[in-house]
């Protein structure tokens, strides 16, 4: 007997993400599935992909909430898929008020996940390995902690509390080559002087920062369904040759220990659904409460299941089951595509 057909709300339909999510949830050999996605964009891929579009404010703005609801139900959605970071507390804060399952954990995690510093604070209290950081604002505090964690002695980084997709990220490193960055380099690299940071910055005010040692080695990511407490399902892959910030290209890995150190963080944090936890060496740098770049297999489909699980299709102990089916060494290439239109 076949299933019957679901629409799924997507949103951020416009995040590097979506087509492959949106296929994903397409090709899942079950059932047919309605797409709707939503975006503040004109310009989103979702309006071309998905079976239905709107546009909604930013997820900070205090109506976004209000908006996906409204769509949810005018296209009689059965699950709500935020992709973004930035329409995680919108959502989270309100999704008692949705007649549908929203994935997206509580506004508590949210914020915690969020704020980067306390999320740091969190990995060093629980023995999670994590970079030194400072939480400071403007430009004189910027340099003292830089001092602190070593410059110019090492290399260390920056970013905004809170940021996703690399944004505001630098690295502030002394022997940066400038000329050769001008010359031969692509607008838009993350290294610079403590110096030339300290010149843009405000003096006082600004958004709060995060300076950190700078962890290096090969990056890696876990990603998963949880419940709360523990890793339903989930797998370690590596994350590499970067692009614009966007990692393109993975392999699905079988690494217990990492396993053990996301079962560690999610049950800390009391992360709900889909989660991303990304290390650079030994190190964690973010953990990521929703969805993220995922690797297919014709018979692992992690979307697709989280989805399941939403409608009550399918229990965590039947999701944990399907744990053999991971292969490790499955490889995921991103690449870039076009459409056209009159």
């Amino acid at each position: 007997m076949s299933l019957r057909r679901i629409t799924v709300l997507v949103s951020a339909a416009g995040a590097p993400g979506t087509a492959a999510l949106l296929r994903g949830l397409r090709e899942n050999g079950e059932r047919d599935v309605r797409l709707v996605g939503t975006d503040m964009s004109e310009r989103s891929v979702g309006r071309h992909l998905c079976d239905a579009f709107h546009l909604v404010p930013a997820g900070s703005d205090p109506d976004f909430a209000n908006a996906v609801l409204d769509v949810v139900q005018r296209e009689g959605a059965d699950v709500v898929l935020p992709q973004s970071s930035f329409d995680l507390e919108g959502l989270a804060a309100h999704r008692g008020r949705f007649p549908v399952p929203v994935l997206v954990s509580g506004p508590d995690t949210i914020h915690r996940s969020n704020d980067k510093a306390e999320t740091y604070a969190l990995l060093h209290r629980i023995g999670v390995p994590a970079p030194g950081f400072r939480r400071v604002n403007g430009a004189a505090q910027v340099a003292a902690a830089a001092r602190e964690l070593g410059y110019p002695e090492r290399p260390v980084c920056f970013k905004p509390v809170f940021s996703s997709g690399s944004r505001g990220f630098r690295v502030l490193d002394p022997t940066v080559d400038r000329a050769h960055q001008l010359l031969h380099e692509r607008p838009g690299s993350v290294a610079m002087r403590l110096e030339e940071a300290v010149e843009l910055l405000p003096e006082e005010g600004g958004p709060d920062l995060l300076v950190m040692e700078l962890a290096t080695g090969g990056e890696r990511t876990i990603d998963g369904i949880a419940d709360g407490r523990r890793v339903v399902l989930g797998h370690p892959k590596t994350r590499e040759a970067m692009r614009a910030g966007l990692a393109m290209y993975f392999v699905t890995l079988d690494d217990p220990a990492l396993m053990e150190i996301a079962d560690r963080i999610v049950a800390e944090l009391g992360i709900e659904w889909f989660f991303n936890i990304q290390l650079v060496g030994e190190h964690v740098i973010e953990v990521n409460p929703r969805i993220s770049t995922i690797v297919y297999q014709e018979d692992f489909d992690l979307p697709y299941l989280g989805v399941k699980r939403a409608l009550g299709e399918i229990s965590d102990d039947e999701l944990a089951a399907l744990r053999g089916r991971i292969r490790p060494g499955r490889t995921a290439l991103r690449y870039f595509d076009q459409l056209e239109w009159d």
